[in-house]
């Protein structure tokens, strides 16, 4: 797969993200951020990237971000040339959890900013709130920089009206 030939998509505040990415949900399978699935997470981000991929999807409920962070260490590509998506862990939707969460996103990842952080699943219910508060403590977020777009996923119309 040659990266020239990955149509992008442009987002509504003008970011441009490649339409092909490669999804790390079942890397490892078992979600155990052990030192050996971070090996062999990184390893195979790794690979992803040699074959042309620019697009890593990842997320806080799956366990891997910092083997996905190792990998796009590892593999030299300039960091302007990849984006890097996450998502908000169901437990961390309390606006008051945002921030925290985000900041050890960005710590397991090893990088300096996040093209797209997203919330993972509309779960309002874990803390008796509502998405739209845990949507606005996102949108804070792009205040400092480190995060260039904010969105969810898994969320049905019914949720977005």
């Amino acid at each position: 797969m040659a990266t020239k030939t990955v149509p992008h998509l442009t987002l509504n505040n003008g970011a441009s993200i490649p339409q092909l990415g490669f999804g790390t949900l079942h890397v490892p399978p078992d979600r155990t951020p052990s030192p050996a699935n971070t090996a062999r997470t990184a390893e195979i981000v790794g690979l992803a990237l040699e074959l042309g991929y620019r697009h890593i999807d990842t997320a806080q409920m799956y366990g891997n971000e910092r083997g996905v962070g190792q990998g796009i260490a590892a593999s030299g590509i300039p960091r302007e040339q990849l984006f890097v998506t996450s998502k908000l862990g169901n437990g961390n939707h309390h606006p008051d959890d945002v921030r925290r969460s985000f900041d050890e996103t960005m710590q397991k990842l090893g990088l300096e900013n996040l093209d797209l952080f997203l919330i993972h699943w509309p779960l309002p219910t874990l803390y008796d709130g509502d998405y739209v508060s845990t949507w606005k403590a996102m949108v804070k977020l792009l205040d400092d920089g480190r995060l260039r777009s904010v969105g969810v996923s898994s969320f049905q119309p019914n949720h977005l009206d």
